[in-house]
């Protein structure tokens, strides 16, 4: 299956494949999935949370390797919501972390913003955003923050 999904990056599919093939590629530590699902354009971008604005596929690259040489990151996105045009798409939505401590699992919560552009080769990411979120992420707990900005 895993290499549908590449396939599905590599020749664009769709904004939601690519997706599905960029969440594998975090849990799996695979660098080389992971960056077959960006648009080969200068102007990418990613941030992580509490991180700097990482532009270009080199820096963006290059902060994936160094998190994968702690291992693979086990997020789960969770509440997708989208919004979709011609030639592009935004996904936002609430990642679910799963995070190895000496105390055990824990899990941690971020709010993400994917964006997809149809380019030449087909569907690709050219933003990520992720935020530290908060407790009110859970899916658990009902409600929404009450502040909006």
């Amino acid at each position: 299956m895993k290499r549908a999904k590449l396939q599905a990056a590599t020749v664009g599919g769709t904004p939601d494949e690519v997706e599905l093939a960029f969440y594998e590629a975090l849990n799996n530590a695979d660098i080389e999935q992971l960056m077959a699902c960006w648009a080969e354009e200068d102007e990418i971008v990613c941030v992580h949370p509490g991180g700097q604005r990482l532009i270009g596929s080199g820096a963006i690259r290059s902060a994936f390797e160094a998190l994968f040489a702690n291992g693979s990151v086990q997020a789960m996105p969770e509440r997708v919501q989208k919004v979709v045009a011609l030639a592009s798409a935004v996904h936002h939505m609430v990642q679910r972390i799963l995070v190895l401590t000496p105390q055990g699992e824990q899990i941690a919560w971020v709010t993400v913003t994917n964006v997809y552009h149809k380019t030449p080769q087909g569907w690709r990411m050219v933003a990520h955003h992720a935020s530290p979120g908060a407790a009110q992420d859970s899916p658990e707990l009902p409600g929404r923050p009450a502040v909006l900005h």
